[in-house]
Parts: C-alpha cells; sequence; structure tokens
C-alpha cells in the first residue's frame, strides 16, 4: 500500500480546482440544481469545496466552513438530486482527466456524505438562521 494521499495522487489543489470548476459550471447551468446556487457566487463555493475535499483527501484540515449536516440543512436534497450531482461529478472528474481508480476514490468520499444531506421529506428540512429560506424546487 502507498503512502502518498489521494491529494497527492491526484495532483494536489491545481486538479481539484479544475475538477470544481468544471463541476460548478454545469451545476449553475443545469436547470434544477442551478436553484440551489442561486444566492452563492461561484468562486466562492468552488473554494469552500476545494478546501473540503483538500481536508477530506489528506492534504491538511484547512476547510473551515460548516459540514456538510449543517450547511445544508435548509435544503430538501432528495436521493434524485444527490444521485444527479454524483452523475456531473462523475462526469467532470471524467473531463479533467482524473485516472478511473482516483475518480472512485474521491466519489467514495464525496458519497459519504450522503446520509448526511439527503432528506425524504421536506419537514427534515431546518433553517440555519432566522433569515433562512427552506429551499425547495421542483423537478422542472
Amino acid at each position: 500500500m502507498e503512502d502518498t494521499t489521494l491529494f497527492e495522487s491526484i495532483g494536489g489543489r491545481p486538479v481539484l480546482e479544475r475538477v470544481h470548476k468544471v463541476f460548478y459550471d454545469k451545476l449553475y447551468e443545469h436547470p434544477w440544481l442551478k436553484q440551489f446556487f442561486s444566492t452563492i457566487d461561484q468562486k466562492t463555493i468552488e473554494n469552500q469545496q476545494t478546501d473540503f475535499m483538500v481536508s477530506n483527501m489528506g492534504g491538511g484540515k484547512i476547510y473551515s466552513g460548516a459540514l456538510p449536516k449543517n450547511g445544508h440543512k435548509h435544503m430538501f436534497i432528495t436521493t434524485e438530486l444527490f444521485d444527479l450531482r454524483k452523475m456531473i461529478l462523475e462526469e467532470s472528474l471524467a473531463e479533467c482527466g482524473v485516472p478511473t481508480e482516483l475518480a472512485k476514490r474521491w466519489l467514495r468520499i464525496d458519497d459519504a456524505f450522503r446520509k448526511s444531506i439527503v432528506k425524504d421529506d421536506p419537514s427534515q428540512c431546518e433553517k440555519r438562521f432566522f433569515t433562512d429560506e427552506i429551499q425547495i424546487f421542483p423537478k422542472p
């Protein structure tokens, strides 16, 4: 077994930044998923996601944002939405030339947060802040 982390094997932060740029370009264009990002600057979310994945791939604990459960508790994210997002991430990894075995490892890390994000019913959503709106977007 190699001692290198997934972060090192994948090519470090530049590769994560490239994948997240492609990935969020797709999310911000998608008719359903883009609705979740209407109030968030794309570059900001790309940086947050990159820091989050650096921390989860062995690149150092640099992420200081909300954990997925707290960051997404106001969003009604169904299994269908999570699977759609996963498919777009998979496409983005392939487009950026991430080798299949490394992409599978990336996707396993990403999928580990499924249970803390996916909800079966809108009643499971909670506001993060007093001013939050619960985000529920029907499939277009």
